[in-house]
C-alpha cells in the first residue's frame, strides 16, 4: 500500500516554491503531492475544506496520508486534523512552523488594518497558534536557527530563531519529536537533512537515527 505525503507551503507562497522538497521526498520512496492554496485571499474554511478532501481521496488507495507543512502549512495542518475525527493514519512534520503563535505576525498587527491585508484570514491563527496538542496524530517540528529573514526586522524575535520563527515558538506541548537545524526560515524547504529529518519522523515518529546520520555536515540537535 501507498504512503501518500501532502505539501503545505506557507504565507505569501504557492506551490511551486516545494520543488526541492517534493522531489527529495520521492527519492525516499513516497508519493507526493503539493497542496496549492491562496494563503491570504482564502478563508480558513475553504483552505481545510480541500485540503481534507485531498486527504480522503488519497486514502482510498494508500495505507497512511501524512502531512508536511512549512510556517503556516504546518498550523493548517494541526488545524485540520484537531478538528475532523475520521482521517486516514498518518503523521505530521512541521518546518519551522509558529505552533505557539508567531511574534512576527503580532509585529504585523501593530500595522492596523495593512495586517489583515497581509495575513489575511488566518491572521488570528499565526498570532495564537495551539495551547497544546492532544490529536490522535503524532507530530514532529523541524525548527531552524539560522536567523536570517524578514520577521527579525519587523519584530523583536527573541532567543535562538530562523530569521521569522523563534525556536521557542515552535515547541508546542504534546510534541511527539521536536529538533533544530542549522539553516533559515525559508532554508528548510531546500535542506537535504530537513528532507531527510522529515522521511525519517514520517516512517517512525521520530528523528532520532537522522539525527546520527546528519547528511551534508549540518548540524541538529533533537529535543
Amino acid at each position: 500500500m501507498t504512503e501518500h505525503v501532502i505539501l503545505l507551503h506557507g504565507l505569501w507562497m504557492r506551490g511551486f516554491a516545494l520543488a526541492m522538497l517534493h522531489r527529495r521526498m520521492i527519492e525516499q520512496g513516497f508519493r507526493v503531492h503539493r497542496f496549492d492554496y491562496m494563503s491570504v485571499a482564502n478563508s480558513q474554511e475553504r483552505i481545510l475544506g480541500r485540503l481534507l478532501s485531498r486527504m480522503q481521496l488519497l486514502a482510498e488507495d494508500s495505507v497512511s496520508v501524512h502531512l508536511v507543512g512549512h510556517s503556516l502549512g504546518g498550523l493548517l495542518a494541526l488545524q485540520v486534523c484537531h478538528e475532523e475525527g475520521e482521517l486516514p493514519a498518518g503523521r505530521i512534520v512541521c518546518l519551522g512552523s509558529p505552533l505557539m503563535g508567531s511574534a512576527a505576525a503580532r509585529g504585523f498587527a501593530r500595522w492596523g488594518r495593512g495586517s489583515e491585508v497581509l495575513l489575511g484570514h488566518n491572521r488570528e491563527l499565526l498570532e495564537r497558534g495551539f495551547e497544546h496538542w492532544d490529536g490522535v496524530r503524532e507530530v514532529g517540528v523541524i525548527a531552524g536557527r539560522t536567523p536570517i529573514g524578514l520577521g527579525a526586522v519587523l519584530a523583536n524575535i527573541e532567543g535562538e530563531h530562523d530569521g521569522t520563527v523563534a525556536v521557542e515558538e515552535t515547541r508546542l506541548p504534546g510534541l511527539a519529536d521536536h529538533c533544530v537545524v542549522d539553516t533559515s526560515h525559508t532554508g528548510l524547504l531546500f535542506s537535504a537533512d530537513v528532507a531527510l529529518h522529515t522521511g525519517r519522523f514520517l516512517r517512525q515518529g521520530s528523528f532520532a537515527a537522522a539525527a546520527a546520520m546528519p547528511v551534508g555536515g549540518g548540524s541538529i540537535a533533537s529535543v
